[in-house]
């Protein structure tokens, strides 16, 4: 890399923390294999509790990442969906899976519920 590293990017530190905060990286791998609804992604995170997720996702929309779209039907339905901001986190995703896939092999001997939330659906802490 002939890119100089800064000591301290304020924009990376905030990334890093917001990503890398127990079970997000988890809950965004999840929305982008296609989860949008509640259920969805607490069935596709093992070991991620209700209050959690709904916490998770108030964050992630507070920061523009994701966007909750209220269908008044009966029932209502809610639904989840990456902004624009939140699916160019895709190939970081991708680029984490992958490096977890070969240097966290350990990993596979956890149970869902001793692992962070991100190894718990493949993908790094």
């Amino acid at each position: 890399m002939d890119h100089p590293i800064t000591p301290f990017c304020p924009e990376f530190h905030h990334a890093v923390e917001l990503i890398g905060r127990r079970w997000t990286g988890a809950i965004i791998r999840a929305m982008l294999a296609g989860a949008v609804r509640f259920t969805d992604m607490a069935a596709t995170v093992p070991g991620l509790s209700d209050r959690l997720l709904s916490e998770r996702l108030k964050e992630l929309e507070q920061e523009g990442v994701v966007e909750r779209t209220v269908y008044p039907e009966t029932p209502v339905r809610i639904e989840y969906h990456l902004t624009a901001k939140g699916q160019e986190l895709a190939p970081v995703v991708e680029s984490l899976s992958e490096w977890a896939e070969r240097w966290a092999a350990d990993v596979d001997n956890e149970s869902p519920e001793t692992m962070s939330g991100a190894e718990a659906v493949g993908a790094p802490a």
